[in-house]
């Protein structure tokens, strides 16, 4: 007998033996008083031996691998028996009746620890798979460790490179703000020196000498719009099919064909923008 099935068996037989023991002694203390003890003794024992003989069948059932209703409801039957005759022994008695009460469960007990025992029986796994289950479980566990770990490195990668293009943004905002800035006192210095009017005739006088009859005009240089800034330009958003052509052409530039992060160097090198988690996406299909 293995040691997990021990844990069920013994308490059974404990609880059998012990419930066996008692129903006897109380038909004997019981019925002797209304019938010779011999009588009594035999009808003690009778009960014991249906339960004995129907608990037998039972496991020899069990151990071939079948079930049997009809002799589960007469080993039931021979349980209530016994719980009825001590119910109605500590019903009977002067003293003591709490005490005998408090032990008529004995014999459903036993019957109960005996089906307990059946249905470890029936569900018993060996060694070997009890590790093949607990290395499959483990497998799980670790697989998903993996995914969860290389999710957070994804986002890591990408919240950095967002926060260091962002940086990059706000600095170049601030510069052209203080650009526009300067450039606006000095446009508007050049405007309040070119409307003055000692200023007129100064610039009047000079040019008068160099074009006889001419009074030139001097207007302000225009300040056009500016060039955009590459990097503040939102690029456009590319499709999968064209984020797949991209990337495997890319990767199919050199013999033998470029590393995910070679291949992730020159994409951005190159101008294109995609997220990381969609460019590894574009990476995995093409390389499938």
């Amino acid at each position: 007998m293995s040691a997990p099935a021990a844990k069920t068996v013994l308490p059974a037989f404990a609880m059998t033996a012990v419930s066996m023991v008692l129903t006897l002694a109380v038909v004997v203390m019981w019925l002797g008083t209304a019938m010779p003890w011999p009588i009594a003794l035999v009808v003690g024992l009778g009960i014991d031996g249906g339960w004995l003989a129907t608990l037998a069948y039972e496991r020899r059932l069990a151990a071939q691998g079948d079930h049997s209703t009809p002799v589960t409801a007469v080993g039931w039957f021979f349980g209530l028996v016994a719980t009825g005759v001590l119910i109605a022994h500590a019903a009977t008695v002067d003293t003591s009746a709490g005490a005998w009460l408090a032990v008529a469960w004995l014999p459903l007990a036993a019957k109960a620890l005996w089906l307990v025992h059946g249905l470890w029986e029936r569900t018993a796994l060996t060694g070997s798979a009890l590790e093949a289950i607990q290395g499959i479980q483990q497998e799980a566990r670790d697989e998903a460790a993996v995914a969860r770990a290389r999710l957070r490195a994804e986002a890591g990668t990408e919240e950095t490179r967002l926060t260091a293009v962002t940086q990059a943004g706000a600095r170049v905002a601030r510069v052209q703000a203080q650009t526009a800035t300067t450039l606006s006192r000095a446009w508007s210095t050049l405007e309040s020196t070119r409307s003055g009017k000692d200023t007129g005739r100064a610039l009047t006088s000079v040019t008068s000498r160099v074009t006889p009859g001419v009074t030139p005009t001097w207007e302000l240089p225009v300040w056009g719009p500016t060039n955009p800034v590459p990097a503040l330009d939102a690029a456009p958003v590319l499709s999968d099919a064209e984020l797949d052509r991209l990337v495997d052409g890319i990767r199919h530039s050199e013999t033998p064909a470029l590393s995910y992060r070679e291949m992730s160097t020159r994409f951005r090198a190159a101008g294109h923008a995609a997220s990381e988690v969609r460019l590894r996406g574009a990476w995995k299909r093409v390389a499938a």
